[in-house]
C-alpha cells in the first residue's frame, strides 16, 4: 500500500475512534495504538478470521497482501515475556511489496510498526516473498518448513536467529487453518483412494 492511502486510512480510523495517534520524541515516527472501541472490534475481526479460517480461507490473493496489517498482527502477537532485552529491532525486507523495508520496534512497555528506520542498530533482519511470509503467519507454512526450503532468510546473531521464532505466538488462527489444511487433505485421500472391485461370492462347494 502506498503511503497516501495508508495515511488516508490511518486519519478515518483515527477519525472513527478506532485509532489514537500517540506524540512521539522529534525523529522517531508517529505511533498509532488502538483505542476501547478499536480493541473490542479486533475482537470481532478475530471471530470473524476463526470462521473464515475453518470454512472459507483460500492462499491470500495478491491484492490482500498488505505489509503493514500483517505487521499490525505480528505487533499484538508479540511475546515480551520471552524477551530479556532492553530493545529488540526487527527489519523485514518483503519481496513484492510496495516498499521494501519495514521494521518492528519491541521495548518493554510497547511494540511499534515503523516504515521509516527507527534509529537504533538492527537484530535481525527478515528476507521473504510477502505471499511466503503471509502463508507462514495464517499457519498454512510453517516457520522451521519454509526456513528449511529456503523460503524465509534470517540475518543477525545465531542467538537471535534462533530465538526469533519465540518472540511471536504467532496468528490466533494458526491452528484452524492447519487443522482445516488436514482436515482437507484427509478428505482428499479418502476420495481418491481405490475401491476394491466386486467380487461375486463364491458358490458352496459340495463334497460329493
Amino acid at each position: 500500500m502506498s503511503r497516501t492511502p495508508l495515511a488516508e486510512r490511518l486519519r478515518r480510523l483515527e477519525q472513527m475512534r478506532v485509532l489514537e495517534r500517540r506524540a512521539t520524541s522529534r525523529g522517531r515516527p508517529t505511533e498509532y495504538r488502538l483505542t476501547v472501541a478499536g480493541r473490542e472490534l479486533q475482537q470481532i475481526i478475530d471471530q470473524f478470521g476463526e470462521w473464515g479460517a475453518r470454512w472459507a480461507f483460500g492462499p491470500p490473493r495478491p491484492n490482500e497482501l498488505d505489509p503493514i496489517i500483517l505487521l499490525w498482527w505480528m505487533r499484538r502477537r508479540v511475546a515480551a515475556d520471552r524477551i530479556s532485552r532492553r530493545r529488540v529491532v526487527i527489519q523485514f525486507d518483503f519481496r513484492r511489496a510496495p516498499q521494501q523495508s519495514y521494521w518492528l520496534l519491541i521495548e518493554p512497555n510497547d511494540v511499534s510498526v515503523c516504515l521509516k528506520d527507527p534509529g537504533f542498530d538492527v537484530d535481525v533482519i527478515v528476507t521473504a516473498n510477502i505471499m511466503t511470509f503471509y502463508q507462514v503467519w495464517l499457519g498454512r507454512l510453517s516457520f522451521p518448513d519454509a526456513v528449511r526450503k529456503n523460503l524465509v532468510h534470517l540475518d543477525g546473531a545465531p542467538a537471535d536467529i534462533r530465538a526469533f521464532p519465540t518472540w511471536f505466538t504467532w496468528s490466533p488462527m494458526a491452528e484452524t487453518v492447519r487443522a482445516a489444511l488436514g482436515g482437507r487433505r484427509t478428505a482428499r485421500i479418502g476420495q481418491t483412494r481405490p475401491t476394491r472391485p466386486d467380487t461375486k461370492p463364491l458358490a458352496p462347494r459340495i463334497a460329493s
